[in-house]
Order: C-alpha cells, then sequence, then structure tokens
C-alpha cells in the first residue's frame, strides 16, 4: 500500500516573491538646426543611426530645417545617448556644428 503524503507539507504555504519591475524612463532624441549642416547630411544621419526610410528622414530635415529643431525617436536613456554620441561623431568627422541632444519624455 502506497503511502499517503504527509499532510503537514501540503498544507504549508509558499510565499509568492513578486518584484515589480519598473519601465525604464523615455527621453526624446532631437536635432537642431544650424545655418552649416548641409540637408542631405542630415538625411543621412536619419537613415543611418535611426533607421529612418528616406521619405521620413526628408520630413525630419525639413521640420529642423523649419522650426530649429525636429525630434527624431524616443528612447530608453543609454540608447538615446549612444544615438546622440553617433551623431556628433558623424559630424564631428564631416567637420559639421550639427547638434543632438537628449531631453527627457
Amino acid at each position: 500500500m502506497a503511502k499517503e503524503p504527509n499532510e503537514k507539507n501540503n498544507s504549508e504555504l509558499l510565499e509568492e516573491i513578486r518584484e515589480d519591475l519598473k519601465e525604464p524612463d523615455m527621453w526624446k532624441v532631437a536635432l537642431l538646426n544650424d545655418d552649416y549642416t548641409p540637408r542631405d547630411f542630415v538625411v543621412e544621419i536619419l537613415v543611418s543611426v535611426f533607421h529612418k526610410s528616406p521619405i521620413e528622414a526628408t520630413k525630419i530635415m525639413l521640420e529642423v530645417h523649419n522650426r530649429g529643431r525636429g525630434m527624431v525617436g524616443i528612447y530608453p536613456y543609454d540608447i538615446g545617448r549612444t544615438k546622440v554620441a553617433q551623431v556628433t561623431l558623424m559630424a564631428r568627422e564631416r567637420e559639421y556644428p550639427l547638434k543632438c541632444v537628449l531631453e527627457r519624455a
């Protein structure tokens, strides 16, 4: 005959430990207009760094040109900071004063 399970062990409650994970804070990445950086280079940046389509990149570039700034995307801090650094590096390599900023969303 099989032994019956020990009822004392079955009646113990296991405490459920639940850690609530917080979503990361999001940050806006924006390009700022200047009078020296060519429009084609801004489109190139938007396509290569931010993976925008050429049509979407052109729309953002025109917004930057006409309004003085244009939002490129919203990212977690580390990704946004990396993209700002990539834009700054590419602009400096070609000696353009293009500015890319990170702002809390």
